[in-house]
């Protein structure tokens, strides 16, 4: 039986892929930082602060994983979503085992709104320069690994964008749902089974695994209080442009060479947010 060591597996993406790899009969382990982790049967469960490379060694030793999918992020912080993919990286390459990392959107601009798997990393944002760190270290260290960019994670209610939706139709929270802020969401679980495709295979590489419709994030909140029963009506609108908020507009991840080399199909939301 192969095994799997899931980086960041207590995190909305991490869990989806707990759960797959073990139904597909996968030996799976997972670490968890500051969220605690879930409760599937049969999952070790490993703490781990990827600032840590003592910490990194003695897990990847502990487990001996065929396979390390990398789901964590720290975000902004270049400690966690730099350095300590580059020190998973850096475990991959010692133990031989196949390696994972999952990247963002992030990485570009807007500049050029479609971006194939060729396109060079021009990112705007801390978190973006963190993740094109990322992938830089990873392809470096790791040729035979697979970097698999995504965009916006939807799906079963729990992502952030699905909870701030429900929040603003209620009234919980302030804030706006801009229409000039467009990428192409993909669905959580159609994403676990890409990574987990790349993970049980030898290919290398960039892949981009993204949705084909490209949607504002008020079209998509639209989409999401439809299907959940909700007054979309009541979902207030905005645009940044012009606002101090940092970031790309618009960025589609286009994936044509992607849908080339996986079997994997990833829906769009106006698919696999339909209303029942």
């Amino acid at each position: 039986m192969a095994r799997v060591l899931i980086v960041g597996g207590s995190g909305f993406l991490g869990t989806e892929l707990v759960r797959r790899a073990t139904a597909a009969g996968w030996e799976t382990a997972a670490t968890y930082c500051s969220s605690r982790p879930g409760a599937a049967p049969g999952v070790t469960w490993h703490r781990l602060d990827l600032r840590d490379p003592a910490r990194v060694d003695g897990i990847m030793t502990e487990v001996a994983p065929d396979a390390v999918v990398n789901t964590t992020s720290g975000l902004a912080d270049w400690a966690v979503t730099a350095d300590g993919s580059v020190r998973v990286a850096m475990a991959a390459a010692r133990y031989g085992c196949r390696l994972v990392h999952v990247s963002s959107d992030a990485v570009f601009s807007g500049s050029r709104i479609s971006y194939d798997e060729s396109c060079l990393p021009d990112p705007v944002t801390p978190y973006g320069a963190a993740k094109a760190a990322a992938e830089t270290a990873v392809r470096l260290l790791v040729p035979a690994a697979a970097v698999a960019r995504t965009s916006l994670i939807i799906g079963h209610g729990g992502s952030a964008h699905e909870r701030m939706v429900h929040d603003l139709v209620a009234g919980a929270r302030d804030g706006v749902l801009f229409t000039d802020v467009v990428r192409c969401p993909v669905q959580v679980g159609d994403l676990a089974a890409g990574l987990l495709e790349l993970a049980g295979s030898d290919r290398s590489g960039m892949f981009h695994l993204a949705g084909p419709d490209a949607l504002s994030r008020h079209e998509l909140g639209v989409l999401i209080a439809r299907r959940d029963g909700l007054d979309a009506t009541r979902l207030p609108t905005g645009r940044r442009a012009g606002t101090a908020e940092p970031g790309a507009l618009d960025v589609r991840l286009t994936g044509t060479a992607t849908q080339g080399r996986l079997g994997t199909r990833l829906r769009g939301a106006l698919e696999f947010l339909q209303v029942p």
